[in-house]
């Protein structure tokens, strides 16, 4: 099956412009053209683009993905390098959750305070007009 730039656009979420600059970058490769020239993504490419954005939306930066994908084009002998990329960015995502996990109890912490301060001024508004 194939697929055109406006139905990647609309499906995945994602610019004609990003597209493009990953295309640029040699980090989204054969990608085919119709006749007129426009791209036609495959199965295999959306696949690709699925886990580059993967990658770029927990952090990683368009170089770590270049390297990645260069040792993917380089065959079978670079897995175990691609697997320690795998597991190190895995460590530094479920870094960044640890972080905003504990950045959210504090966050609970302050909302909760207010929400108590909350029902002690709504307490003494009854109280008053009694």
């Amino acid at each position: 099956m194939s697929y055109s730039m406006k139905y990647v656009v609309d499906h995945l979420n994602i610019s004609a412009n990003t597209l493009r600059f990953y295309e640029t970058e040699g980090i989204l490769n054969e990608i085919s053209r119709d006749s007129k020239g426009r791209r036609i993504y495959s199965e295999e490419n959306i696949e690709w683009i699925k886990f580059i954005r993967c990658l770029r939306e927990t952090g990683m930066p368009i170089s770590k993905i270049k390297e990645y994908i260069d040792l993917y084009e380089l065959g079978n002998a670079t897995f175990l390098q691609r697997k320690e990329m795998m597991m190190q960015h895995k460590l530094e995502v479920q870094n960044k959750i640890n972080e905003s996990l504990k950045y959210l109890e504090i966050i609970s912490y302050k909302v909760a305070t207010y929400e108590l301060q909350e029902e002690e001024v709504m307490k003494n508004n009854i109280k008053c007009h009694l």
